[in-house]
């Protein structure tokens, strides 16, 4: 027998509702079933095996009680396509929920976690409701709100609050909110009122469990489908069944656009593609302009679409091209991690703005009302079974109300042609059963394979798009790692069915040419090419900027061969960095900033998050940026300067060796590419050593002595 987990029910159910669900929607007999247990909301029922695929395509997402339900398998994986691969992907899952378990509890021994995922010694300044209904905790650090020290809880992020100085804590789990230099916003997935005034609290960056169990939940139901759709898509993303293509050529889906011929080819071949169809776009290509293209091009056609990308800033990217060329997406997640520019489109603020929303509003008034009359204490006794009636009439009101909401949850769902949220946030529990004609999954490279199962469940046909050429997913663990975990869906297909799947965008328009050929080469055989607008723009060419040898050259390279600056590395976290380093790249930026640049024209980025912390010290009396590679990844300045850390006899350059993050560096930057390192050290390894070729060869090599 396979185990079903039944997730969002209301506690109050019964298990003869239960199999009276499953025999509705899945259409099979109440004797197929065994026995039915309850944990909290959820139920765990026992299917015959050859029933629980069938069972949980019907069932998952499916009405209970007015609300859409969450539909699992959680017995033994099967091996649908034959080789266990989604089998490998749930254990290598599980091997990343390890090793983030273990990350969560050496950093709470740690208490102030210095790689900035925990804030400690926080006090509640302030609660109210807000973003789509949801409980808003504002914390200050103590009662005198001191600035809040240096952390990577940015909004959107998940986090835990746990009470301090008490042997049983209480503990919640939420999302960030909102954050400024002495507060922090959080909001809560539950609210609680007996929550101390005078406790001290504890913020952690928190492991999304949520999202692990539907992926888990996505891999069975892939691996389980048969003789439906998903099989067949599941077979030609292993490349075990041939692709097809529309029969009818691709000129008939030409139509007027603003893209180029190469771009214009793109979307051509994924319209034609009947299954899965791969955009590679290289840096500044214009990806994910040809992704809106191909969206809105579908939507005329009649097609209905799921917009995904791993992360929230990138599926807001998406969202506010598609809103510019006159489509209205509904993107769906929780509103603290839809950029606030773009909440307006977010289903929490459409639905607050519906009319069967603003009925609920009422029928909840009401309710609470009733309750508290019941509650009040009066000197004289009630009359018998008053307050119980009360009670049940609130309750009733309070389902209506909740139904109510649902309905305006469902209707705008409905009518939406495009859908845009993350690869994770796309579950049953928010789309019920929707299907759709076309997903687009945009930085596809930048997610680990089982998330891009999450929204392929849901879909008739896939377009994978962007670069695995730049970062990879990230993963954690070493050993799923080792395990493939970080080889995303985008880039396996790519070789398991062939260069035929795949169309290269090789038009760029971000960079100088001369910062673009190195990674041209490298990466992409050579046929990334600038577009004539590019090739030749340098700073001075930008109004108010000095003409200095600085802004008249587009790439330079300063050796600190021989300066005697080497890395160390910082006690509590054990990050690499180099003053001696840091100190060239300063006096650069201040350089650049004197010729006239704006401060938020100029990037500092370095592999390293100890540099980056050093240099932002430096710097912190200007608004220039400074981060690490990873948090730059889809971005562009108009000046970059690349601080590569690595400085030592023994020529050891670290995680440097997965060129894929200097591919991301080296391209972020519009007019002036500066690269700050030690030549000895990354000379040693073969692609530096082209890369210092390359930079000796266009006049662009310096030596920190020649600085001054």
């Amino acid at each position: 027998m396979a185990t079903l987990h039944i997730d969002r029910l209301p506690r109050n159910t019964t298990p003869g509702e239960v199999v009276r669900f499953a025999c509705k929607y899945g259409k099979v007999e109440g004797k197929s079933f065994g026995r039915v247990a309850f944990l909290g909301s959820s139920a765990v029922l026992t299917v015959p095996d050859t029933q629980a695929a069938k069972l949980v395509a019907a069932l998952d997402g499916a009405t209970f009680r007015d609300y859409p339900v969450r539909v699992r398998l959680t017995s033994a994986l099967p091996r649908g396509d034959g080789s266990g691969h989604f089998e490998r992907l749930a254990e290598l899952l599980k091997l990343e929920a390890d090793a983030e378990r273990k990350e969560m509890k050496r950093r709470a021994a740690l208490g102030e976690a210095p790689d900035g995922t925990t804030i400690t010694k926080l006090v509640v300044r302030g609660e109210e409701i807000g973003l789509g209904g949801r409980f808003l905790v504002t914390l200050t650090r103590g009662k005198s709100a001191t600035i809040l020290p240096p952390n990577r809880l940015q909004p959107g992020a998940p986090v835990v609050l746990t009470q301090t100085g008490i042997p049983r804590p209480a503990s919640f789990r939420g999302v960030v909110s909102d954050r400024h230099a002495r507060t922090i916003t959080v909001a809560l997935d539950d609210s609680d009122d007996d929550r101390p005034d005078d406790a001290t609290w504890r913020l952690d960056l928190s492991p999304d469990e949520v999202s692990r169990q539907r992926q888990l939940a996505a891999l069975h139901r892939t691996a389980a489908a048969h003789s439906e759709r998903l099989a067949e898509l599941r077979d030609v993303l292993l490349g075990t069944r041939p692709e097809t293509l529309d029969p009818r050529p691709e000129s008939e889906f030409r139509a007027p656009s603003p893209l180029n011929e190469n771009q214009e080819s793109a979307v051509r071949f994924a319209l034609a593609s009947q299954d899965v169809a791969v955009i590679h776009g290289p840096p500044g290509t214009g990806k994910t302009t040809t992704l809106v293209e191909l969206i809105r091009r579908a939507v005329a056609g009649g097609a209905r679409v799921l917009a995904c990308a791993p992360s929230n800033a990138a599926v807001d990217n998406l969202l506010e091209k598609l809103l510019g060329v006159g489509l209205l997406p509904v993107r769906v997640g929780h509103p603290a991690r839809v950029a606030e520019a773009l909440r307006d489109r977010a289903l929490d603020s459409l639905v607050e703005k519906h009319p069967e929303a603003r009925q609920a509003r009422k029928y909840t008034k009401e309710a609470q009302a009733l309750l508290k009359r019941a509650n009040k204490w009066t000197k004289e006794k009630p009359v018998p079974g008053e307050r119980q009636a009360l009670r049940a009439e609130a309750r009733e009101l309070l389902a209506v109300a909740r139904r109510t909401a649902q309905t305006a949850v469902e209707r705008i769902l409905a009518e939406a042609w495009v859908i845009c949220g993350t690869l994770t946030g796309t579950d049953s529990g928010t789309l019920g059963q929707a299907r759709f004609d076309l997903l687009v999954i945009d930085e596809a490279c930048q997610s680990p394979e089982p998330a891009c199962w999450i929204p392929i469940v849901r879909a008739d046909k896939v377009v994978l798009a962007g670069d695995p050429c730049q970062l990879p997913p990230t993963v954690l663990s070493q050993e799923a790692t080792d395990g493939g975990l970080a080889i995303s869906m985008m880039e396996r297909v790519m070789g398991a069915c062939g260069p035929g799947i795949s169309r290269l965008l090789t038009v760029q328009y971000r960079m100088h040419a001369a910062i673009a050929d190195f990674s041209s080469h490298e990466f992409y055989g050579g046929e990334l090419v600038p577009h004539a607008s590019v090739a030749g723009h340098l700073l001075r060419d930008l109004p108010g900027i000095a003409d200095v040898p600085l802004t008249a050259s587009p790439v330079q390279f300063i050796d600190t061969a021989g300066a005697g600056y080497d890395e160390a590395r910082e006690a509590d976290t054990a990050s690499r960095f180099n003053p001696g380093e840091a100190e060239v790249v300063v006096k650069c930026v201040r350089q650049l900033l004197a010729a006239g640049l704006p401060a938020d024209d100029i990037a500092v980025i370095t592999p390293y998050n100890g540099q980056a912390r050093l240099i932002r010290e430096k710097l912190e009396d200007t608004a220039v940026e400074v981060d690490s590679v990873d948090g730059f990844q889809g971005r562009e300045k108009e000046a970059v300067v690349i601080s590569m850390v690595r400085s030592n006899v023994e020529g050891g350059i670290g995680f440097l060796a997965d060129v894929r993050r200097t591919n991301v560096a080296l391209t972020r930057a519009r007019r002036k590419l500066v690269v700050v390192g030690d030549s000895a050290t990354l000379g040693a390894h073969d692609f530096y050593k082209r890369m210092l070729d390359y930079f000796d060869a266009i006049g662009a090599y310096t030596s920190v002595w020649d600085e001054g």
